[in-house]
């Protein structure tokens, strides 16, 4: 599956996470590919909520990874301070690539070599005039 969306408000961001969770089954990765600021962390929002999920969810950038439980156990993670697979083992975060139970979303998963490769749906998001965002979400 190829689609573009154009997401003009928050809201949209997180709809668009919510319709991805429909999507969603044990094991799976999703990466999200955008710059700062474009709203990743709206859209696993979005996947929280399609997920069932009551908890508040926040960025994990200081922890790097945050697990919610729902439908499915939604695991978190911020690779923006990582560098390479070694260091996301460090932190023993390598267990949820792909997790055995649950989804993974990933932030910043560029920053890490082969994780966009191995991702079974890739979000990519791009900064538009007006504060808008053009999605576009590939599945493989």
């Amino acid at each position: 599956m190829n689609k573009t969306i154009i997401a003009r408000e928050a809201t949209d961001a997180e709809d668009i996470g919510v319709d991805l969770a429909g999507k969603l089954r044990d094991g799976m990765l999703v990466s999200l590919v955008g710059p700062l600021g474009s709203g990743k962390t709206t859209i696993v929002k979005g996947i929280a909520k399609g997920l069932l999920i009551t908890d508040v969810v926040v960025s994990p950038s200081y922890v790097l990874a945050r697990e919610y439980k729902g439908r499915l156990a939604l695991h978190h993670v911020d690779a923006y301070r990582l560098s390479s697979l070694n260091e996301l083992a460090e932190a023993g975060l390598d267990a949820d690539l792909p997790p055995e139970h649950g989804v993974t979303v990933v932030e910043w998963p560029e920053r890490i070599d082969g994780l966009v490769e191995a991702s079974d749906i890739l979000v990519f998001i791009e900064l538009l005039d007006h504060e808008a965002r053009r999605v576009t979400i590939t599945t493989r």
